[in-house]
């Protein structure tokens, strides 16, 4: 009788320990972190919802793998940290995979790619590198691929690199004469600034910045290295929905180009 109960005891024991250890692999729910400051790729409507490239292509994600999609926010700068905690199960959050944050995460197959450009004020004839800013001040999202490379080629050469923890609180120091420049990915600084008229006496300065190292080969889901079966079925998912056209047609609804990774 004894033998029988500790017997029912481990088997209940490890019933419990696998509905303890359920997972998005095994819900029907796929829960993303975000943080919704930083348009086109994610933000809130006047009316307090979730909107963007990023949450539209999320969704259609969901609905590829037939699971519901759920939001949660998080700073930017926090992401990594918060998913490794499992307060959700994909950073989509217009993350750059990098080396150094594939040290720490994994990430899908690149989703997209966007130029970094850097923006000044129209006349002021600065350009994206170190002789041209010599004492300049340059503003950077925070924990951003952006501030990775700003302090890796610019920091140490003379150049002043001040990070936010909200873009949209770099275009105002920029505004208020704070900032000399900025940098950021050429769509957000597109919609989210030059567009408004708070940006009308600005523009993109020069080229695009380069460096594989820092900024990446693209973005993609952020994953915990350990959800191998997870990321194998979102990618699955992103495959299927780059060989529709579902995501180029997503692409050029918000840029009015193709910015899918091939």
């Amino acid at each position: 009788m004894l033998q029988k109960l500790s017997l029912s005891i481990f088997v209940a024991a490890a019933l419990l320990g696998s509905v303890g250890t359920a997972s998005a692999e095994t819900q029907n729910t796929l829960r993303f972190g975000i943080e919704a400051a930083y348009p086109p790729f994610e933000s809130k409507s006047p009316t307090g919802q979730l909107e963007g490239f990023d949450v539209d292509v999320g969704n259609a994600v969901c609905a590829k793998m037939g699971v519901k999609c759920e939001w949660v926010e998080n700073a930017f700068d926090g992401l990594i940290p918060a998913l490794q905690a499992r307060k959700f199960d994909a950073i989509n959050s217009a993350m750059n995979i990098t080396e150094k944050r594939k040290q720490t995460i994994a990430f899908t197959r690149p989703i997209y790619v966007v130029p970094i450009v850097m923006v000044a004020k129209r006349g002021s004839g600065l350009l994206p590198d170190v002789k041209s800013l010599q004492g300049k001040r340059v503003g950077v999202l925070q924990a951003s691929s952006q501030e990775d490379f700003l302090k890796r080629h610019w920091a140490n050469a003379g150049v002043s690199i001040v990070s936010y923890a909200d873009q949209d609180q770099v275009y105002a120091d920029l505004v208020a004469g704070r900032l000399d420049a900025a940098v950021q990915e050429a769509q957000t600084v597109q919609d989210g600034f030059l567009n408004k008229p708070a940006g009308h006496d600005y523009a993109i300065a020069g080229q695009p910045l380069s460096d594989p190292a820092t900024l990446g080969e693209g973005t993609g889901f952020g994953l915990r290295k350990g959800d191998r079966a997870l990321a194998g079925k979102i990618d699955a998912a992103l495959d299927a929905l780059k060989k529709d056209g579902a995501l180029s047609a997503l692409s050029q609804k918000y840029f009015k180009r193709d910015i899918i990774a091939k």
